[in-house]
């Protein structure tokens, strides 16, 4: 088989946490058996925020992510010529023009096959719309990127003791009940089971899915969403063979004895499905797209720029989302 090719990393923020955190991860690539990855620009940001954070940093200029895998033992590799002068905590006009330049191109190389998966780094979206960034956020760029449509691009989080996934993500938590459908709730189950088989090696999913209300709604008793909408799609699925279960009360659906149970839990809302994932895996947690044709992985924090340069961020949520983009390329190959 032919080697899988190195992990493209957007740096995000030149002023948040992420490019101290990719250093980290690099200083720790053999005792965490990462498979080679390279940075997307910003070869004097990783320099200086290494410094800064104590690390012994060598930094290695790459013309092609084809050289990536040969330099990693030696030095970070590093492609493209933008950069950012690093300012941990003062997000700048410059800064947010870097990470988009960085988020760009590691998206593309992905799309050209020319990186295996794409890992990216936090960023502050409200400087980035600034400079043509005109998505939510970097799960409906990626998919844009990658010519697929946001409704087909699903959000899940992944730790060691669970995995979420929201189908209402960033609106009001009054919106949710008129958002949920029959066919919403169909159609991202089917990209979740079909994404576990490709990525993740789990050949028949086991997927619980929540209800909305308090106690799932208790017999229309506390909502009817669960009767008239939930619970209808948990039909048709199961009708077609998925493994579902539910509507769950969300309450219980994570306690430990649960959780062994199920393989996914679809939930209704953001903080439905990412309270008990940052509750329980804070520092390992992954933010994953589903239902692309690439792979696209995310440390499950954001720019954190109050404490950016302090040395305080842990590394563990980013050594986790490039273990994990490493291992769900290699499914994909071996597929």
């Amino acid at each position: 088989m032919t080697r899988l090719a190195p992990i493209a990393v957007s740096l995000g923020d030149p002023a948040g946490v992420g490019p101290e955190l990719v250093a980290e991860a690099w200083t720790r690539r053999e005792s965490e058996r990462l498979l080679p990855f390279f940075a997307s620009g910003g070869a004097s940001v990783l320099a200086s925020a290494a410094e800064r954070r104590g690390l012994s940093l060598r930094v290695t200029a790459i013309a092609h992510p084809s050289e990536a895998a040969e330099a990693f033992s030696r030095g970070l590799p590093v492609l493209g010529g933008h950069d950012a002068e690093y300012r941990p905590g003062e997000p700048d006009e410059q800064g947010a023009r870097f990470a988009l330049a960085s988020l760009t191109q590691a998206a593309a190389l992905a799309v050209r096959h020319e990186a295996s998966a794409i890992v990216t780094g936090p960023i502050a979206k409200s400087h980035m719309a600034r400079h043509g960034f005109t998505q939510p956020g970097q799960t409906e760029f990626v998919a844009d990127a990658s010519g697929t449509s946001r409704k087909a691009a699903v959000m899940m989080l992944a730790g060691p003791s669970l995995r979420t996934v929201p189908l209402t993500v960033h609106t009001a938590l009054a919106d949710v009940p008129s958002l949920l459908s029959i066919d919403l709730i169909v159609s991202r189950i089917r990209v979740v089971a079909a994404s576990l088989r490709r990525d993740f090696g789990v050949e028949q999913p086991r997927i619980a899915v929540t209800g909305l209300n308090p106690h799932a709604g208790e017999d229309g008793r506390m909502g009817t969403e669960e009767q008239r909408v939930i619970g209808p799609a948990l039909d048709l699925l199961r009708q077609d063979g998925f493994a579902v279960s539910g509507p769950h009360p969300a309450d219980a659906l994570f306690a430990a004895h649960e959780r062994g149970r199920y393989d996914v839990a679809v939930c209704m809302y953001h903080d439905q499905a990412l309270i008990p994932i940052k509750t329980l895996d804070f520092d390992q947690g992954v933010n994953v797209t589903l239902g692309l044709p690439i792979v696209r992985t995310s440390p499950d924090h954001g720019t954190a720029f109050g404490i950016a340069g302090t040395g305080q961020a842990s590394a563990g949520a980013t050594i986790a989302a490039l273990r994990m983009a490493g291992e769900c390329a290699s499914y994909r190959r071996e597929r």
